[in-house]
């Protein structure tokens, strides 16, 4: 007997279009007594954003956590950066920053 393979749903992050607040299923909501692991479709009807008291409608499917930002058509361009989670932007932005800073100062050794 073979094993299937159980699909689990994505694990969308939803952020709201008014005051900017993200709702991560991982999370839940402490403020409204959600669980974590609980996903945004699931949330009840009258459940409102615990920021500004927004309706559900207002909020907008952001993809799940670690994935490139930007529009799937445009992550091929860019020489691969597009396709760059944020965390690995930031390492990659403020790597280079640090190893200017350092060859900067290095510049002070020579005489």
């Amino acid at each position: 007997m073979s094993e299937q393979a159980v699909e689990t749903p994505a694990l969308d992050r939803y952020e709201c279009r008014a005051c900017g607040y993200v709702y991560e299923p991982e999370k839940g909501d402490d403020k409204h007594d959600i669980p974590s692991g609980t996903l945004f479709t699931d949330l009840p009807v009258n459940w409102r954003c615990p920021v500004c008291s927004a309706k559900k409608t207002a909020f907008t499917n952001i993809g799940p956590a670690g994935t490139a930002s930007g529009f799937k058509e445009n992550l091929g361009f860019g020489l691969g950066v597009n396709k760059l989670t944020p965390g690995q932007k930031n390492i990659l932005i403020f790597g280079a920053l640090a190893l200017a800073f350092l060859f900067f100062i290095s510049l002070y050794g020579l005489q």
